[in-house]
Protein backbone atom coordinates (compact mmCIF):
# COMPACT_ATOMS: atom_id res chain seq x y z
CA UNK A 1 0.00 0.00 0.00
CA UNK A 2 1.63 3.04 -0.86
CA UNK A 3 1.25 6.79 0.51
CA UNK A 4 -0.53 7.86 -2.75
CA UNK A 5 -2.94 5.53 -2.36
CA UNK A 6 -3.49 6.46 1.82
CA UNK A 7 -3.60 9.54 0.31
CA UNK A 8 -7.01 9.29 -1.45
CA UNK A 9 -8.89 8.52 1.78
CA UNK A 10 -8.63 12.27 2.02
CA UNK A 11 -9.92 13.67 -1.21
CA UNK A 12 -13.03 14.69 0.91
CA UNK A 13 -11.34 17.99 0.57
CA UNK A 14 -12.08 18.29 -3.02
CA UNK A 15 -15.73 18.47 -2.27
CA UNK A 16 -14.61 22.35 -0.38
CA UNK A 17 -14.15 23.18 -4.16
CA UNK A 18 -17.55 23.14 -5.20
CA UNK A 19 -18.59 24.49 -1.42
CA UNK A 20 -16.90 27.51 -2.50
CA UNK A 21 -20.22 27.58 -5.11
CA UNK A 22 -22.54 27.80 -2.38
CA UNK A 23 -21.13 31.05 -0.97
CA UNK A 24 -22.38 32.88 -4.25
CA UNK A 25 -25.94 32.66 -2.28
CA UNK A 26 -24.39 35.39 0.55
CA UNK A 27 -27.51 35.56 2.78
CA UNK A 28 -26.47 31.81 3.43
CA UNK A 29 -29.29 30.12 1.73
CA UNK A 30 -29.53 27.82 -1.19
CA UNK A 31 -32.93 29.04 -2.24
CA UNK A 32 -31.92 32.63 -2.22
CA UNK A 33 -32.88 34.70 -5.39
CA UNK A 34 -29.71 34.48 -7.41
CA UNK A 35 -29.81 38.16 -8.61
CA UNK A 36 -29.73 39.41 -5.10
CA UNK A 37 -26.53 41.70 -4.86
CA UNK A 38 -23.56 40.87 -2.42
CA UNK A 39 -20.24 43.00 -1.67
CA UNK A 40 -17.06 41.29 -2.89
CA UNK A 41 -15.74 41.44 0.12
CA UNK A 42 -18.38 39.58 1.78
CA UNK A 43 -18.77 36.82 -1.06
CA UNK A 44 -14.92 36.24 -0.60
CA UNK A 45 -15.18 35.80 3.16
CA UNK A 46 -18.41 33.67 2.85
CA UNK A 47 -16.51 31.25 0.75
CA UNK A 48 -13.38 31.35 2.95
CA UNK A 49 -15.68 30.27 6.09
CA UNK A 50 -17.30 27.56 3.91
CA UNK A 51 -13.85 26.28 2.92
CA UNK A 52 -12.83 26.33 6.28
CA UNK A 53 -15.64 25.00 7.55
CA UNK A 54 -15.01 21.76 5.41
CA UNK A 55 -11.55 21.09 6.03
CA UNK A 56 -12.57 21.46 9.88
CA UNK A 57 -14.78 18.24 9.60
CA UNK A 58 -12.98 16.39 6.95
CA UNK A 59 -10.45 16.47 9.59
CA UNK A 60 -12.93 15.30 12.54
CA UNK A 61 -13.44 12.27 9.87
CA UNK A 62 -9.92 11.37 10.01
CA UNK A 63 -9.82 11.81 13.78
CA UNK A 64 -12.81 9.71 14.13
CA UNK A 65 -12.20 7.06 11.53
CA UNK A 66 -8.03 6.90 10.69
CA UNK A 67 -6.77 6.90 14.45
CA UNK A 68 -4.31 3.80 15.00
CA UNK A 69 -6.33 2.73 17.65
CA UNK A 70 -9.71 2.37 16.55
CA UNK A 71 -12.31 4.39 15.24
CA UNK A 72 -14.00 6.82 17.60
CA UNK A 73 -18.32 6.84 18.87
CA UNK A 74 -18.71 9.98 17.01
CA UNK A 75 -17.39 8.89 13.71
CA UNK A 76 -21.48 7.87 12.16
CA UNK A 77 -22.52 11.46 12.99
CA UNK A 78 -19.75 13.40 12.04
CA UNK A 79 -20.17 11.35 8.74
CA UNK A 80 -23.78 12.32 8.67
CA UNK A 81 -22.67 15.86 8.57
CA UNK A 82 -20.15 15.50 6.08
CA UNK A 83 -23.01 14.16 4.00
CA UNK A 84 -25.26 16.90 4.36
CA UNK A 85 -23.17 19.53 3.52
CA UNK A 86 -23.24 17.79 0.30
CA UNK A 87 -26.64 18.25 -0.18
CA UNK A 88 -26.09 22.18 0.46
CA UNK A 89 -23.71 22.65 -1.84
CA UNK A 90 -25.70 20.75 -4.53
CA UNK A 91 -28.77 23.03 -3.37
CA UNK A 92 -26.41 26.40 -3.79
CA UNK A 93 -25.83 26.07 -6.93
CA UNK A 94 -29.17 25.76 -8.34
CA UNK A 95 -30.03 29.09 -8.65
CA UNK A 96 -27.26 29.85 -10.78
CA UNK A 97 -27.04 26.37 -12.66
CA UNK A 98 -30.16 24.91 -12.34
CA UNK A 99 -31.96 22.15 -10.12
CA UNK A 100 -29.97 19.51 -12.46
CA UNK A 101 -26.33 20.99 -12.04
CA UNK A 102 -27.30 20.85 -8.38
CA UNK A 103 -28.50 17.20 -8.04
CA UNK A 104 -25.64 15.88 -10.47
CA UNK A 105 -22.55 18.18 -7.58
CA UNK A 106 -24.34 16.39 -4.62
CA UNK A 107 -24.29 12.88 -6.04
CA UNK A 108 -20.63 13.77 -6.91
CA UNK A 109 -19.73 14.72 -3.62
CA UNK A 110 -21.98 11.80 -1.93
CA UNK A 111 -19.52 9.51 -4.22
CA UNK A 112 -16.37 10.79 -3.22
CA UNK A 113 -16.92 10.75 0.38
CA UNK A 114 -18.74 7.42 0.35
CA UNK A 115 -15.52 6.57 -1.45
CA UNK A 116 -13.33 7.72 1.26
CA UNK A 117 -14.95 5.83 3.96
CA UNK A 118 -14.08 2.79 1.79
CA UNK A 119 -10.13 3.92 1.48
CA UNK A 120 -9.94 5.11 5.42
CA UNK A 121 -11.26 1.18 6.09
CA UNK A 122 -8.86 -0.30 3.60
CA UNK A 123 -5.72 1.38 4.47
CA UNK A 124 -6.65 0.55 8.56
CA UNK A 125 -6.98 -2.95 7.76
CA UNK A 126 -4.01 -2.91 5.41
CA UNK A 127 -5.77 -4.22 2.42
CA UNK A 128 -3.91 -3.47 -0.32
CA UNK A 129 -5.99 -4.15 -3.26
CA UNK A 130 -9.15 -3.46 -1.85
CA UNK A 131 -7.11 0.41 -1.09
CA UNK A 132 -6.04 0.19 -4.64
CA UNK A 133 -9.63 -0.50 -6.18
CA UNK A 134 -11.13 2.89 -4.11
CA UNK A 135 -8.30 4.85 -4.91
CA UNK A 136 -8.64 4.35 -8.66
CA UNK A 137 -12.49 5.17 -8.39
CA UNK A 138 -11.22 7.77 -6.02
CA UNK A 139 -9.19 9.44 -8.43
CA UNK A 140 -11.58 9.19 -11.29
CA UNK A 141 -14.68 10.49 -9.04
CA UNK A 142 -12.22 13.43 -8.67
CA UNK A 143 -11.66 14.09 -12.18
CA UNK A 144 -15.49 14.12 -12.79
CA UNK A 145 -15.74 17.21 -10.20
CA UNK A 146 -13.15 18.76 -11.65
CA UNK A 147 -14.89 18.56 -15.47
CA UNK A 148 -18.30 19.28 -13.41
CA UNK A 149 -16.67 22.89 -12.07
CA UNK A 150 -15.08 23.58 -15.35
CA UNK A 151 -17.93 23.25 -17.45
CA UNK A 152 -19.78 25.53 -14.89
CA UNK A 153 -17.43 28.48 -15.62
CA UNK A 154 -14.89 27.57 -18.60
CA UNK A 155 -14.06 31.03 -18.89
CA UNK A 156 -12.47 31.28 -15.47
CA UNK A 157 -11.69 27.85 -14.62
CA UNK A 158 -9.58 25.60 -16.82
CA UNK A 159 -9.74 21.86 -16.45
CA UNK A 160 -5.77 21.55 -16.29
CA UNK A 161 -6.06 24.59 -13.35
CA UNK A 162 -8.59 22.33 -11.80
CA UNK A 163 -6.96 19.32 -12.02
CA UNK A 164 -3.91 20.49 -10.95
CA UNK A 165 -5.40 22.54 -7.66
CA UNK A 166 -7.23 18.69 -6.56
CA UNK A 167 -3.73 16.94 -7.24
CA UNK A 168 -1.59 19.91 -4.67
CA UNK A 169 -4.28 19.39 -2.35
CA UNK A 170 -3.72 16.01 -2.39
CA UNK A 171 -0.40 15.73 -1.68
CA UNK A 172 -0.63 18.10 1.25
CA UNK A 173 -3.35 15.93 2.70
CA UNK A 174 -1.73 12.82 1.94
CA UNK A 175 0.97 14.04 5.02
CA UNK A 176 -1.59 14.30 7.24
CA UNK A 177 -3.91 11.16 6.82
CA UNK A 178 -0.64 9.01 6.79
CA UNK A 179 0.47 11.05 9.70
CA UNK A 180 -2.95 10.12 11.44
CA UNK A 181 -3.07 6.73 10.52
CA UNK A 182 0.59 6.27 12.16
CA UNK A 183 -0.28 7.84 15.22
CA UNK A 184 2.35 10.64 14.60
CA UNK A 185 0.49 13.22 15.93
CA UNK A 186 2.94 16.30 16.43
CA UNK A 187 3.32 15.89 12.30
CA UNK A 188 -0.53 15.10 11.42
CA UNK A 189 -0.90 18.79 12.83
CA UNK A 190 1.53 19.89 11.23
CA UNK A 191 0.16 19.02 7.95
CA UNK A 192 -3.30 20.16 8.78
CA UNK A 193 -1.80 23.58 9.11
CA UNK A 194 -0.08 22.74 5.23
CA UNK A 195 -4.06 22.11 4.38
CA UNK A 196 -5.75 24.97 5.99
CA UNK A 197 -3.21 27.57 4.38
CA UNK A 198 -3.91 26.04 0.46
CA UNK A 199 -7.61 25.68 1.06
CA UNK A 200 -7.56 29.11 1.54
CA UNK A 201 -5.71 29.49 -1.65
CA UNK A 202 -8.58 27.74 -3.87
CA UNK A 203 -11.44 29.15 -1.92
CA UNK A 204 -9.44 32.97 -3.16
CA UNK A 205 -9.08 31.23 -6.98
CA UNK A 206 -13.23 30.14 -7.14
CA UNK A 207 -14.59 33.61 -5.56
CA UNK A 208 -12.36 35.10 -7.69
CA UNK A 209 -13.46 33.15 -10.83
CA UNK A 210 -17.52 33.08 -9.54
CA UNK A 211 -16.96 37.20 -9.41
CA UNK A 212 -15.60 37.45 -12.88
CA UNK A 213 -18.72 35.24 -14.38
CA UNK A 214 -21.59 36.98 -12.30
CA UNK A 215 -20.07 40.62 -11.77
CA UNK A 216 -23.80 42.25 -11.78
CA UNK A 217 -24.25 40.24 -8.65
CA UNK A 218 -21.38 41.60 -6.59
CA UNK A 219 -21.37 45.03 -5.59
CA UNK A 220 -17.91 46.39 -4.83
Amino acid sequence: MTRRHISTLLLVPVAALAVALSAVVAVGSPQADASAIASRASFHDAMRKLWEDHITWTRLFLVSAATESGSLPDLHPTVDRLLANQVDIGDAIKPFYGEAAGDQLTALLRQHILTAADLVAAAKAGDANAVHAASDAWYANAHDIAVFLHDANPRQWSLDELDSMMKDHLDLTLEEAVARIEGRYADDIAAYDQVHAEILEMADMLSDGIIAQFPSRFAR
